[in-house]
């Protein structure tokens, strides 16, 4: 049987059950009736916009999250603004730090719909908390003592639950603005969205579409930049010689690397790209100079190209330590006392160095060049002025309340949702004419180092015709000769002529060092060889030899010079010699002394002077040219004397002696030619020693 005690609490229980929600109620409704209540009824698969005044409330409280906190008004109590737009726009310009959005909702489900419902959130300068009757549901960024939001803020949808009536609340944090930020910034921008997951989740994917299709033109610039770089540093790797492709990597990197920094929604901080696309922008800004300064022919002026380097150095530099300010916590009032005027002062040092490009332009207005150089001055000078234009214009916007840059950055058109303004078109039209500027200098490059290769050529075939093959046998000497240049073409050269006649007992050694490489050096070389052998055969002494090689080469060698040594050497060891500005040879293990002389072409009357020397059995006489004594290391140390004498006293050969050098660093053409007096009953012996030229 059951007992009358707990049949009456069943009763009671049966009695006041239907006033329970009243009783929950009554603790949220007292708090509701303060402030007009947005009503949505038959809430279902669609999605209803909670639109309409908001409670806002300027600072920080935990109780505003709370329902039973009331929503007075006064001096300091509750106003009424929308979210369709920032505070900063409706009455509160450039405020920053904390403020709070109430809204009082009574959501009612339609019948056979999902009791759950979601909340589509645009987008909300900077941290945001999302909270339902004092609970927390959602949050994008992190709040302080440790601030921390994204960049470019995506779309986000927060799930609410299975809400009726209740207080949605929006605590929200703005970080504190920069230089050019304008004063219209915080909180909501756009009207949030209430409805099921699948309405709202359409929405987002439809916004997202929309976002992307805005963005059309802006990824294929991007991609254009991408392949442009791409293809400036294969080529730049593959000749190394060219550093206006290495310039126009630079400037079309930049911008690629921009993009997924700022561009594409990535979950990047704020601060973090921030802190790297000022250095980004920099090194942009840094590939134009360097174009400019290439094709406007403007590298060969030393004082600018170093002016150039300097700039380039200070702009990443202050770019560098501006971005790296952003990495502060500018939230604190300790930090943003000194960070922002630290932040003007940088930027003003960046900004002003916007107008180098213009400084170029003006160089280049001296020179005579293509059209399509001019065309690349032309649309760079106006990209940079207006790029310097726009920023000069929103730099401290918020106090001057100028409008320029922001009317600058509307869009002049829109191509299948795409925003063109003024600054895109100068951007897409510099692009273009730097691409077809570079591919017209590189055609001119291609035809002027045909003509360098034909040049070349040329000047290696004439040397293979010039350097000897053969060596003559010197009855009771022993001769080596090694030379090696520093390229395929040098300006280095030696002659061994048997003598005729009066002096057929007697063999004429020369060898010399033309001033200059390639073809210029070859043609010397040919005039000098061909004067050799026709003076030789009428008086090959070497002070009358030089005395009329000089006259025939005095303003013929377009205000070049030659070394030359003359040795004139008999079968019984004797041997006379006269030097032209060239380095004394080596006999044994000293250096001979002869007398001082002006090298070949520098003066028409110059005069040459003769030393007679006896060589005995046993005895070895080097000739060789600066180019060994001159080597130089990687670390930078010369050759030099101590090394060259500790060298010949030991008798090396000619390649011996040359390759010395070249192990030690060879720097400039090197030409080495060894005699060596045998006894008598020794057999003669020549050695030649010269590099394999490719095929003209």
């Amino acid at each position: 049987m059951i007992p009358h005690r707990f049949l009456r609490l069943v009763g009671l229980v049966c009695v006041l059950f239907p006033l329970v929600p009243g009783i929950v109620t009554a603790q949220i409704v007292p708090a509701m009736l303060q402030a007009p209540v947005l009503q949505i009824d038959g809430l279902g698969k669609g999605a209803a916009p909670l639109d309409g005044p908001w409670q806002f409330h300027l600072g920080d409280n935990s109780a505003y999250a709370i329902p039973q906190t009331p929503d007075a008004t006064g001096e300091n109590g509750w106003e009424q603004i929308t979210t369709d737009t920032t505070w900063g726009a409706q009455g509160h310009p450039a405020y920053v730090g904390y403020a709070w959005y109430r809204k009082h909702l009574s959501l009612t489900p339609a019948p056979g719909a999902s009791p759950d419902f979601y909340l589509l959130i645009e987008h909300v300068e900077d941290v945001y908390q999302v909270f339902w009757n004092g609970r927390i549901v959602g949050h994008n960024g992190s709040m302080p003592p440790h601030p921390s939001h994204l960049y470019s803020q995506a779309p986000q949808i927060v799930h609410l639950g299975p809400v009726r009536y209740g207080i949605l609340a929006v605590r929200v944090w703005k970080a504190p603005l920069i230089s050019f930020d304008p004063d219209s910034l915080g909180g909501f921008a756009a009207t949030p969205l209430a409805g099921s997951l699948q309405t709202l989740a359409s929405i987002k994917t439809s916004d997202d579409y929309t976002w992307l299709q805005s963005r059309q033109y802006y990824f294929a610039m991007r991609s254009l930049y991408a392949l442009v770089m791409l293809l400036s540093l294969l080529a730049w790797f593959r000749d190394r010689s060219h550093p206006l492709l290495l310039a126009m990597a630079v400037f079309c990197g930049a911008p690629f690397v921009d993009m997924f920094l700022v561009g594409l929604r990535l979950p990047i901080s704020h601060d973090v790209a921030l802190a790297a696309i000022q250095p980004l922008g920099s090194l942009q800004d840094i590939g134009l100079w360097y174009l400019l300064l290439y094709l406007l022919d403007l590298d060969g002026n030393r004082r600018l190209a170093r002016t150039t380097r300097l700039l380039a150095i200070t702009s990443l530099i202050a770019t560098s330590l501006d971005g790296a300010l952003a990495l502060f916590d500018w939230s604190k009032p300790w930090i943003a006392s000194w960070v922002q005027p630290v932040d003007g002062a940088l930027t003003a040092v960046f900004t002003a160095l916007q107008f180098f490009p213009w400084v170029l332009l003006a160089f280049g207005l001296r020179k005579r060049l293509e059209p399509a150089r001019w065309l690349v001055a032309i649309t760079a000078f106006l990209t940079q002025f207006l790029f310097v234009f726009r920023i000069a214009s929103s730099q401290g916007s918020r106090y001057t309340h100028w409008t320029l840059g922001q009317r600058l950055d509307h869009p002049l058109f829109l191509v299948l949702g795409n925003a063109f303004t003024v600054q895109t078109i100068t951007d897409t039209l510099l692009l273009l004419a730097i691409i077809y500027a570079v591919y017209r200098y590189m055609q001119e490059t291609s035809v002027r180092q045909g003509l360098l290769e034909q040049e070349f050529k040329s000047a290696r075939e004439l040397q293979r015709v010039l350097i000897p093959e053969i060596l003559p046998e010197l009855p009771g000497y022993a001769v080596t000769s090694a030379y090696k240049p520093a390229q395929e073409v040098g300006g280095d050269f030696f002659q061994i002529i048997p003598l005729e006649g009066a002096f057929a007992r007697s063999t004429l050694i020369v060898l010399g060092d033309v001033s200059g490489k390639g073809l210029r050096a070859a043609m010397a070389v040919s005039l000098i060889v061909g004067a050799i052998r026709a003076l030789a055969s009428f008086d090959p002494r070497p002070s009358r030899l030089l005395g009329e090689l000089n006259q025939r080469l005095f303003a013929r060698l377009q205000g070049g010079f030659a070394t030359c040594v003359v040795v004139l050497l008999s079968h019984d060891g004797r041997c006379v010699v006269a030097s032209a500005g060239h380095p004394p040879p080596f006999l044994n293990r000293r250096e001979l002394s002869l007398p001082g002389a002006l090298p070949l072409g520098v003066a028409p009357n110059a005069v040459f002077q003769e030393s007679a020397h006896q060589l005995e059995p046993g005895d070895h006489l080097a000739l060789y040219t600066d180019g060994l004594l001159e080597a130089r290391s990687p670390a930078g140390e010369i050759f030099g004397f101590e090394r060259l004498n500790a060298l010949f006293a030991r008798g090396p050969a000619a390649g011996e002696a040359t390759e010395a050098a070249v192990r030690f660093g060879q720097e400039d053409d090197i030409t080495v030619l060894t005699i060596t007096r045998l006894a008598k009953g020794q057999q003669s012996t020549t050695e030649l020693t010269i590099p394999v030229f490719a095929e003209a």
